[in-house]
């Protein structure tokens, strides 16, 4: 790792997707927005953060990604290291359909440059998006873009190829957030998107429900870190023993939840601005958002800006599960990078074929009840399997005698300068937040 700046960026930019931007707009316009965002936040630091210090504490003491890291760290005899397995395949799960999802940003933010919504309402932009999703071959080549990109990326080198990249990357996507946000702000009724966003309204709470709320905010504080599965590990494995972890894991999260906080300024504004529901779901980035763009003065520019905002958030979250996926592949096999990289630039767009035809070609297989997509299967089991019980899995770790230990743990996450982690926090890790974990797995299941 080439810097520290470097460290937190790749981090940040790994945590950074398409789950800020598109996901936790809508999220919090469907729960009532004000109360969401601050339980969201509660979430963000009871939850989130001690397991990112779990995660890059075992980087970091075993210099290995998440396939070898429990064998150097645990007892003889022990079966931690059994989770490396689990975490690798939910690597490759999550880039299954995250990037034919990027390949969508891609295209269009094409199809904004070149004009292809100017004039339509939003039964045609509703047209567009269909047509994309029913056409495997548009959806390919975007998807096969992406990959290419990213492995040739990560073929180049950590320092100069993904850090270099995503530094520039990440600087240019905070750029652009902000002159959207500022832009979004000043439009015409945008004040009353802000004062939704903003201020908590726990009457709209209760009508929503707040036991509802609650739980949409703790998933979505967890799962926008993308804890679980060594992502965030490989990043540890590569720093050095200067700084505490807690501190490096708070500016990372702070990071995260400004972008998907100023996503929120971008979005709901906007929404108020033109009459239109934020709570819409999915559809809100790609039927809903265009057709906001169409109304507004220099709407294509404003549109076009934004497509490459969204391609940077999902392709920087890529570059961070690639690099894992590669230096997963070299420790398990014992390959070099340039090998590693060739075959992963075959194996990952066979496995994203799947999601790519499950919109089309395959579209009569709909695996988890009518109207489903494969996508939604594979975000199922990322989401609410493999990326919780991941995370589940480095805290028992972390945390128990019968693993790494709590010790040894806290030793590793205090060293260097920085935020440390009191010994205070020892019953919370040790006995309530597994049953908050656990609970989190179970509710997903169900």
């Amino acid at each position: 790792m080439g810097s520290r700046m470097g460290f937190i960026l790749l981090s940040a930019g790994c945590a950074i997707g398409i789950g800020n931007v598109w996901r936790f707009p809508y999220i919090a316009g469907q729960y009532g927005g004000g109360v969401f965002v601050l339980f969201y936040l509660f979430f963000l630091v009871t939850m989130g953060v001690p397991v990112m210090t779990m995660e890059f504490a075992t980087g970091r003491a075993s210099r290995k990604s998440i396939i070898r890291s429990f064998h150097e760290l645990e007892k003889p005899g022990q079966k931690w290291h059994l989770h490396g397995y689990l975490g690798m395949a939910g690597n490759y799960i999550l880039m299954m359909f995250y990037t034919t999802v990027a390949g969508w940003m891609l295209y269009y933010f094409y199809l904004m440059l070149t004009g292809k919504f100017q004039g339509k309402d939003a039964s045609q932009a509703e047209e567009i998006f269909q047509g994309m999703l029913s056409d495997p071959l548009v959806l390919s080549v975007a998807m096969l873009i992406i990959v290419g990109a990213g492995i040739f990326i990560c073929s180049i080198g950590l320092q100069k190829g993904v850090e270099r990249i995503t530094k520039i990357m990440m600087s240019l996507l905070l750029l652009i957030i902000i002159v959207l946000a500022v832009h979004s702000i000043t439009l015409k009724g945008g004040i009353k998107g802000l004062k939704f966003y903003l201020l908590p309204d726990f009457k709209r709470a209760v009508k929503t429900g707040i036991w509802e709320t609650i739980i949409a905010a703790m998933n979505q504080a967890f799962f926008t870190l993308s804890l679980g599965i060594g992502a965030m590990g490989i990043f540890g494995s590569y720093i050095d023993k200067k700084r505490s972890l807690l501190g490096e894991s708070v500016n990372i999260a702070v990071l995260d939840t400004f972008v998907a906080f100023v996503s929120g300024l971008v979005i709901f504004p906007a929404c108020f601005a033109f009459n239109i529901s934020p709570g819409q779901g999915p559809g809100l980035i790609f039927i809903t958002l265009p057709n906001i763009f169409n109304q507004m003065a220099g709407g294509r520019i404003w549109g076009t800006l934004f497509f490459v905002f969204m391609t940077f958030a999902a392709f920087s979250t890529i570059l961070a599960v690639f690099e894992n996926i590669i230096s997963c592949c070299m420790d398990l096999f014992h390959w070099n990078r340039k090998k590693a990289c060739l075959v992963n630039l075959i194996v990952i767009p066979l496995l994203s074929l799947p999601c790519v035809l499950g919109y089309n070609i395959w579209s009569g297989f709909q695996p988890r009840g009518e109207g489903s997509t494969i996508l939604d299967l594979e975000d199922f089991l990322v989401s609410n399997i493999i990326l919780p019980a991941g995370s589940l899995f480095y805290l028992l770790f972390c945390v128990t005698r019968y693993g790494w230990g709590f010790d040894k743990y806290i030793e590793e996450a205090n060293t260097g300068e920085g935020l440390k982690i009191p010994h205070s926090i020892k019953f919370y890790v040790t006995y309530i937040l597994p049953v908050l974990l656990f609970f989190l797995i179970i509710k997903g299941l169900l």
